[in-house]
This record gives structure tokens, C-alpha cells and sequence, in this order.
């Protein structure tokens, strides 16, 4: 145990390592189960390293959490099923936050070391940091899991009690900095865990995978400022690493849907005012054109190209296996066959990418926006699956709506476009989409898996 101790902070350095080939390798779909593999071994070493060099550890209680946190873990990673991914990623950064929060407080309720000026800040930072993640995360996973409404908290009250709640935090944490003061510190605790909740509350459904990604952002600010406390390296290395890639993300994707991080941040992205359009109640009649599934395989088994773009709808039908065996039945006819990917499909960053994955699409047929959007024009038909908002073109020809300049994948632009639909009810972000009433659209009504399974028989003929 000794001889580990003298070179912990190498060892450390290598966990340190590690975790920086686990983000290279999660960048790409191909290096993603290599980078896991690092990211585990680096965690292992991290963990073997502080539980030896801890002053008297109690074992006991530390081998009891850790056997039920893997089997929890375990369980629930074999279990969860692709549509209640977005929110059990939400949940664990949860407890992160938490984690944050509950060291924090055992740090400064510990009479026998008296914490510096710097120490001090960084407890106040990595406890609010973690308050805040804690209570945002769970009202996230409410929403993604359908527990608490999608739709935004609203009112000309909102954004005067995130500011009191603010400064309450801020004012609470300069006492406690100053006095060290454990009521104070118990206070300012209350008002990041409440604030929290006045973050994401505001925030509609269709900003989600946003939320998501900055929620791992605090996460890992969290586990940093708290590193700093405990004085543990890898810990600081690593919260950083999850911060900054969670922030540089979140960029990405407010990119993507033409938001401003702040404004999504304060609850007045796309959620809040698709939310009252949604809500106003005016529902307007419009003409379409309807299908079945054996037209849409007809059109598609006769076609040169086809491009799918799968969404939430997908997932929720569990139809990825079923839709990759037509794409191979559509294949072994001639047909070129690729997935196009929008930056905020789905309910997380990368839930398409994931779930293709699962269904195992060979990596060269999927193509992210930029890569395929150019393509569209020259495609014979594109089959829509799932997906509402990242195909409609409302965001390039109508100013006066919500998600005008959000980057869209140019579906419209295709010779041909079948959409999967259950009905002509409005997206996740509670708008219609024009798209579905072009001329060169067909419905296809009904459950994803069911309608891809037909399609899949009518190839066969």
C-alpha cells in the first residue's frame, strides 16, 4: 500500500490521461466503446489510489456504497430502455450535484481542519454548483420522463425570483466567507437548491437536449470545485474535462438550433415561446396527402437514393432494428441507403447516434447535418421517422416563427418525402411543421415499428 502512496500522483496522472483519450474516443462513433474502456480503467485507478492514500478509511462503509452503487448501476444499465435514456442521464447528473452538495457540507461541519481563504471560495462554488445541478437535474428528468409538464414555467415573476434567489446565494456565500458562518453556509445551500429549480422549470421541452448538455457541464464544474477542497488532482482534472467539453457542447448545440446560450440558460429558447403557440388553441385545417406502408415501400424500393431521418419517434417505438433490416432489405435491391443526424434530434446530444448504434448501422451510412444537407436535392426520397422539428422549414422561410434560423436538415429539398407519423399532431416543441403539406409528401399514420415491418414485407414482394 505504501510503495502505491509514494507514486499516487503519477498514477494519478495516468488516470489523468486516460480520461483524456476517453473524450477523444467518445468524439467518434467508432473510437466510442475504446474511449468507455479507458474512462473505466482511468476511474479504477483514481479510486484504488485515493482509497490508499485516505487517512484511515473506513472500508466497511466505502466497499458496501461501492457494491450497491455497481449493482444499481449495473441493473440499470442493462434495463433502460433507449427512450428513458435522455432522463437517466439527466438523473445521474443529479447525483453528482449531490455528492457536491453533501461533501461540501461534511467539509466545513469538520471541526478539525480549519479551511483557508481560498478553500473557503472554493467550497461556496462547488457547493452552489452542485445545488444547482441537483435540483435543475431532477426537474430535467421530470420533464424528459413526462413526471412534470414539458411545457415552461411562465410568468413576469419568474425572472425577478431567479434574481432574488441569486443574490440570496451570493449574499449567503460572501457571510459564510467571511464569518464562516455554518448557518450561512446551510442557506446559501438552500437557495442554489432552489434556484435550481426556477433554472430549468422556465425552460420548454424543445430546449432539452440543451439542458442536458449543460447540466453535465455544472456537473463537472461541481466535482472540480470540490476537488480543489479535498485536494485531489484527478478529481480537479476530471470535473474540468467533463465542464469544459459539457460547455463547448452546449455551444454546439445552441448553434444548432440558432440559440443563445444564455437565453436558453434563463428559460427564453425555443420552449418558452413554442410552448404558447402550441397553447393558443388555434388548430388550422390544412390539406395532405396519405399513404400505406406498401406505397411507401413501393416508392422507396423503386428509388436510386434514399435518406432516413429517424427522431424521438424512433426511439419511443423501439423500431431501430426493424428500420435497419428494411434498410438492408432496401440495399440488396440497388438502393443507396444513409441516416441523416440533426445536432438536437432526440431528447440528449448523440440519442440517434446512440440508438442507430444499438440497431448496429454500419458508421459510413450515417452523416451528420453539415455532411448530408448538401445532398438532399439529389435524393430520390427521404423517409422521415420519427421526427418533427429538425425537418421543418418553417425555420428558413417563416420569420415570425419560433425556430426561424434554426439549421434544419433540407428534407423539403428532396424529389420525394414519406413521413411516419402516428397522427398530424404538432412536435415536442409544440409546432406544426410545413413539411407534411407539400405536395411531394405522403403520410404514413400509425406505430413506427408496425408501419417499418409493413414496408419491410412489401420490399419483399
Amino acid at each position: 500500500m505504501n510503495a502505491i502512496a509514494q507514486y499516487a500522483d503519477w498514477i494519478y496522472l495516468v488516470a489523468a490521461v486516460l480520461f483524456i483519450l476517453t473524450l477523444k474516443g467518445l468524439s467518434s462513433p467508432t473510437g466510442a466503446i475504446t474511449g468507455n474502456r479507458y474512462g473505466m480503467v482511468g476511474m479504477a485507478l483514481a479510486v484504488l489510489v485515493t482509497l490508499v492514500i485516505a487517512p484511515s478509511p473506513n472500508f466497511a462503509l466505502i466497499g458496501l456504497a461501492m457494491i450497491a452503487g455497481a449493482v444499481i448501476g449495473v441493473y440499470r444499465a442493462k434495463t433502460v430502455p433507449m427512450t428513458q435514456m435522455p432522463e437517466t442521464v439527466a438523473l445521474m447528473h443529479s447525483l453528482v450535484g449531490l455528492a457536491a452538495v453533501l461533501i461540501a457540507l461534511a467539509a466545513v461541519h469538520n471541526t478539525d481542519q480549519h479551511h483557508t481563504t481560498v478553500q473557503r471560495i472554493e467550497l461556496f462554488i462547488g457547493c452552489f454548483i452542485g445545488g444547482i445541478t441537483f435540483t435543475a437535474s431532477v426537474v430535467a428528468w421530470g420533464k424528459l420522463s413526462a413526471k412534470l409538464a414539458a411545457k415552461p414555467l411562465k410568468g413576469g415573476w419568474v425572472k425577478p425570483v431567479q434574481i432574488v434567489l441569486a443574490l440570496g446565494m451570493l449574499g449567503f456565500g460572501a457571510h459564510y466567507f467571511i464569518t464562516e458562518s455554518l448557518a450561512s453556509f446551510w442557506v446559501m445551500t438552500g437557495f442554489s437548491v432552489v434556484l435550481g429549480y426556477f433554472l430549468i422549470a422556465p425552460i420548454g421541452g424543445g430546449d432539452m437536449p440543451v439542458v442536458v448538455s449543460m447540466l453535465n457541464s455544472y456537473s463537472g464544474w461541481a466535482a472540480a470545485g470540490i476537488g480543489f477542497t479535498l485536494g485531489n488532482s484527478v478529481l480537479i482534472i476530471a470535473g474540468s474535462l467533463v465542464g469544459s467539453s459539457g460547455a463547448i457542447l452546449s455551444y454546439i448545440m445552441c448553434k444548432a438550433m440558432n440559440r443563445s446560450l444564455l437565453n436558453v440558460i434563463f428559460g427564453g429558447g425555443m420552449g418558452g415561446d413554442a410552448a404558447a403557440v402550441a397553447g393558443s388553441g388555434e388548430v388550422v385545417q390544412r390539406p395532405y396527402k396519405s399513404g400505406s406502408s406498401d406505397d411507401a415501400s413501393f416508392m422507396m424500393g423503386n428509388a436510386d437514393s434514399v435518406v432516413i431521418v429517424p427522431g424521438y419517434g424512433l426511439a419511443v417505438s423501439r423500431a431501430q432494428h426493424a428500420l435497419q433490416e428494411f434498410a438492408n432489405a432496401l440495399t440488396a435491391k440497388g438502393v443507396t441507403v444513409r441516416y441523416a443526424i440533426h445536432p438536437v434530434a432526440g431528447r440528449m446530444p448523440g440519442h440517434m447516434n446512440v440508438l442507430l448504434a444499438e440497431a448496429e448501422v454500419p458508421y459510413e451510412q450515417v452523416q451528420e447535418m453539415e455532411e448530408i444537407n448538401a445532398d438532399f436535392g439529389n435524393t430520390d426520397v427521404v423517409l422521415v421517422i420519427g421526427a418533427n422539428d429538425v425537418v421543418n422549414p418553417a425555420a428558413q422561410k417563416d420569420k415570425q416563427s419560433p425556430i426561424y434560423g434554426m439549421p434544419i436538415l433540407e428534407a423539403h429539398k428532396a424529389r420525394t418525402v414519406i413521413v411516419v407519423k402516428r397522427s398530424m399532431s404538432a412536435g415536442y416543441a409544440g409546432l406544426d411543421n410545413d413539411l407534411f403539406y407539400m405536395d411531394k409528401t405522403m403520410m404514413v399514420f400509425g406505430d413506427a415499428k408496425k408501419v417499418v415491418e409493413d414496408m419491410i414485407k412489401g420490399v419483399g414482394h
